[in-house]
């Protein structure tokens, strides 16, 4: 399988970041306490801090001037509490970069994304790997490839962007690679804002952010429509606004491979042999992430850079594009067990979801119960302080931990109801959609998640759409992914990818007290 990927080297974390660099803490994270306990990550934890170590944080960044506050910033960003900042870290030698554009047909696509790579970076290498494309478009890319200084390396036949990047990636003389798809446009100094990251040592993967591409705008585009505006505000290759770490079951578990910039050596793996997975059509961005990780590799993604995609303008492409999606979580589910579960949860959120699913009048105290004493056992858990002799200290920490224990314990239930909902509407839509023609109860459920997920997504994204076409479209977007999933389940004979994880044991809340 060319898939290997080699272990990450450990650096000493005190030389992760140069002077001057700046950490800030993610949106995800929030001091507590008084400053005293930091709250956040990837996975969620709660770190209490020392003294000292309280005093490097001002407004939420941490600027590294020596070794203390060096190695507080690189546990920070290992931990997923705090992301660099990629403006006051060294500027990269671009001259160090080979990209590598799978191509199959689409020769006007093609010019442009050229056009914007030669702009934004100049006489750099570029490969255009031709994934057997039809006799015409194969000339095509040839004639505007040379026009671009482009090489072109022609597949005998179509086997999928994965094995198209691979075979660009196995000619990469370069430090680091950027894999473009052919349907986008480069963002002036993206490339380098991403390569800024890989001043540290263990990272292997960084992407920029996916916008759509406007045909307002300077390249042209497809034409404005609902789907067009849908794509323009809930992607499934846009990952938002906030930088993050990339880890699976995470809120950010993985980052899309339509523009990826990578460090060779660690994509290749130990033989040369490494790269995408073999054979994958679909999900070999996430499956590449995935193994990465496992292998003590970092990946990152990096919103303040930025490309634009040219999102499919039809209903039918859309919908087909969506479905095919769906298809990839079962050889994910193969590759990676659990990590492609539809839901993980607590038991004790399991047990909430359960309840409140029953409607019965006992449900809400009940599950107000089962939150309550998960509180209580959260609040023993979380990191204590130094003893004090002070009774007035000390009851002023425990207070502090009873709050914060109590926020963690809502917000596991709003992740519950969120991922519950999404098993109803999406996930588990096919068996909810037989069990609603027999209940009631099963089709007021389905009724109320259709509504509050579209509701709750309308007033975050504010998208250039009406709420009844955004809700239409929301419902599409479920029911094609949904469908590809069962489809893609039955057609491996393995139910591992509609299948919820329940964490057993000891999750990670406490860390351990940084100085």
């Amino acid at each position: 399988m060319a898939d290997r990927i080699a272990a990450a080297p450990r650096p000493a974390p005190a030389r992760a970041l140069p002077d001057g660099a700046v950490v800030r803490l993610g949106a995800r994270t929030r001091l507590a306490e008084g400053g005293a306990v930091l709250v956040g990550g990837v996975p969620t934890r709660a770190t209490r801090l020392k003294r000292a170590a309280r005093g490097l944080l001002r407004d939420g960044a941490l600027e590294v001037t020596d070794r203390t506050s060096r190695s507080l910033a690189a546990h920070l960003v290992e931990a997923g509490h705090a992301d660099p900042d990629p403006d006051t870290l060294p500027p990269p030698d671009t001259g160090e970069v080979t990209v590598v554009i799978p191509a199959y047909g689409r020769p006007r696509q093609l010019k442009r994304l050229l056009g914007s790579i030669r702009a934004d970076l100049g006489a750099i290498r570029i490969i255009v790997v031709d994934d057997g494309s039809a006799a015409r478009d194969a000339g095509e890319i040839v004639r505007i490839a040379g026009e671009h200084g482009a090489e072109v390396v022609a597949l005998e036949s179509n086997s999928g962007p994965a094995e198209a990047r691979n075979a660009g990636l196995r000619m990469v003389d370069t430090e680091f690679v950027v894999f473009c798809d052919i349907d986008v446009v480069l963002g002036r100094g993206a490339v380098a804002r991403v390569l800024r990251h890989f001043v540290d040592p263990a990272l292997a993967l960084a992407a920029p952010r996916v916008r759509a591409l406007r045909s307002e705008r300077k390249w042209e585009g497809p034409k404005d429509s609902w789907v067009l505006r849908y794509e323009e505000a809930r992607s499934s290759l846009d990952h938002g606004p906030r930088p993050s770490l990339v880890r699976p079951q995470s809120p950010m578990a993985w980052v899309s491979s339509t523009c990826l910039v990578g460090r060779v050596a660690a994509l290749r793996g130990p033989d040369g042999r490494g790269g995408f997975g073999a054979g994958m059509r679909v999900a070999e961005d996430v499956d590449l992430v995935w193994r990465l990780t496992e292998a003590g590799w970092r990946v990152r993604y990096e919103p303040r850079a930025r490309v634009a995609h040219e999102h499919r303008g039809t209903v039918r492409t859309w919908l087909e594009r969506k479905f095919v999606y769906g298809t990839g979580a079962a050889a994910l589910a193969r590759r990676h067990p659990g990590f492609a579960a539809p839901a993980v949860l607590a038991p004790w959120t399991a047990g909430v979801i359960a309840v409140l699913a029953a409607g019965k009048r006992w449900s809400l105290p009940g599950a107000c119960a089962i939150t309550a004493g998960a509180a209580v056992h959260i609040a023993r858990r979380l990191p204590r302080g130094a003893a004090a002799d002070d009774p007035g200290s000390r009851a002023r920490e425990t207070t502090g931990r009873g709050v914060l224990a109590a926020e963690l314990a809502g917000k596991g239930v709003v992740s519950a109801l969120e991922q519950g909902s999404a098993l109803l509407v999406r996930h588990w839509w096919p068996a909810f959609a037989i069990a609603g023609l027999f209940s009631k109860r099963v089709r007021r459920l389905v009724a109320l998640a259709a509504v509050g997920d579209a509701a709750v997504e309308y007033l975050r994204l504010r998208p250039r759409l009406d709420f009844p076409r955004f809700f239409i479209a929301r419902r599409l977007d479920d029911l094609a992914y949904g469908a590809g999933v069962w489809w893609g389940a039955a057609r491996a004979k393995d139910p591992s990818a509609l299948l919820p994880v329940i964490r057993i044991g000891r999750s990670r809340v406490a860390d351990r007290t940084r100085d």
